[in-house]
């Protein structure tokens, strides 16, 4: 390997452990990333904390840190303050679509996880469960016994609150936004194409 392609493949794992880092929502051990950047667990350590002492000089507004035996992204403690005030005017902010949509299936389908959450809205739905959490209505309630053990999300007291329930009992049935079966017939055959009229036989 020449020199040139030894300083190429380095960049690309510093590179591809940013963007890892960047979408995790939870920190990240140094085995699991040197599984991924196929680089052992020690080389992991020294390029994380190259790359988190290279953000402190620079003066980010970010930091990366060794947190609960991981790796994670974080904004800096010195910016806490904004991003409180951020959060906080967020939450008078009306839901997307996507949100809404996101945060009626952890409603009916909680605990659920976040891989769950994707599979019924077939998107990537970190970003949207991320907002959820912050707004205050969706949070972690369980970790899921298999392999990977992912977070289960359930709703918050907040959610209730704000949809004016005592419980999760009182949420509508979904029974009642569903068609029953002699309606969706009828919406069926008003979806059929109509044959066009048979012409009359030749004398």
């Amino acid at each position: 390997m020449t020199p040139e392609a030894g300083v190429d493949e380095r960049l690309e794992v510093r590179r591809a452990l940013e963007a890892i880092l960047l979408v995790a929502e939870e920190p990240v051990e140094p085995q699991l990333l040197g599984q991924v950047l196929e680089v052992g667990p020690a080389a992991v350590e020294s390029l994380c904390t190259q790359l988190a002492d290279d953000y402190r000089r620079d003066g980010r507004g970010f930091v990366l840190a060794r947190v609960a035996g991981g790796w994670r992204f974080q904004s800096a403690p010195d910016l806490d303050a904004y991003v409180e005030r951020f959060v906080l005017e967020g939450r008078s902010a009306r839901l997307s679509a996507a949100a809404l949509e996101t945060l009626a299936i952890v409603a009916y389908k909680q605990p659920v996880s976040r891989a769950q959450v994707a599979a019924v809205r077939g998107v990537n739905v970190d970003s949207v469960l991320r907002t959820l959490q912050l707004r205050g209505y969706v949070e972690e309630v369980a970790r899921d016994p298999g392999p990977g053990q992912a977070a289960l999300f359930g709703t918050t007291s907040t959610f209730l609150e704000k949809l004016g329930l005592d419980s999760l009992a009182d949420l509508p049935s979904l029974g009642d936004f569903v068609p029953d079966s002699d309606t969706v017939e009828v919406l069926e055959q008003g979806l059929r194409p109509v044959p066009p009229p048979a012409e009359p036989p030749q004398p």
